[in-house]
């Protein structure tokens, strides 16, 4: 992919420049960091409903993908491993063919309400079949594969960014100014043979509860 340009930019390409101008990490910050996972770690994985996934192929090409299901989904394996199930999606697996090209991964983890994160940084591979997948069943689905991860780095980063944003404030966000997803579909894709009410339908939560552990 192109590099973004402008005429204007006073761009950084010095590590050195760039810790000039942010300065040094506060001596906490960088002693945060670890490599295997604590008690704490273990309490804040079990309690996230959701979390971020992020991979990158061969040439770097990057994704990031949303992932979410009850609190805990993500299975603490031992103080190194994590596990990730797979549920029915599009079928698009974007950040499983990074994996098998790269496996480097980096996962946050999100609590609903609390501005803390806890990151994940390690290797990945994909998993058909493990004596763990037993314990990801949801509504009678098992999963038929996991990202298991091996933890390289871990910490908790703190709650400046969903301070800032105001993000758990539902009155605050303007989602209902926007228009619908079936209306961004149909003007993204103007193809579609499908109507916008159609796709109204389709994408209704309704619907959409009905799929959520099957195709």
């Amino acid at each position: 992919m192109p590099r973004p340009t402008s005429a204007n930019a006073d761009q950084i390409t010095d590590p050195a420049d760039l810790r000039h101008l942010l300065g040094e990490p506060m001596p906490r910050a960088v002693a945060k960091e670890r490599i295997a996972l604590h008690a704490r770690d273990r309490e804040w994985i079990a309690a996230s409903p959701f979390i971020v996934v992020a991979t990158s192929d061969a040439d770097g090409n990057c994704d990031a993908s949303p992932k979410g299901d009850p609190a805990g989904f993500v299975q603490v394996i031992d103080d190194t491993t994590l596990a990730i199930p797979e549920r029915p999606g599009n079928r698009r697996a974007d950040g499983y063919l990074n994996i098998l090209a790269n496996p480097h991964i980096g996962v946050i983890f999100l609590i609903p309400g609390r501005s803390e994160t806890l990151r994940v940084n390690g290797s990945a591979r994909l998993v058909r079949d493990a004596g763990y997948f037993d314990d990801m069943v949801v509504k009678g689905h098992r999963p038929i594969l996991a990202v298991e991860v091996a933890v390289e780095q871990i910490f908790f980063h703190c709650g400046k960014a969903f301070m800032r944003s105001h993000l758990w404030d539902v009155a605050r966000q303007p989602a209902h100014t926007l228009p619908s997803h079936a209306q961004i579909t149909k003007d993204v894709i103007p193809d579609s043979p499908e109507t916008v009410a159609e796709l109204e339908r389709y994408y209704a939560p309704e619907n959409y509860r009905a799929k959520l552990y099957r195709d």
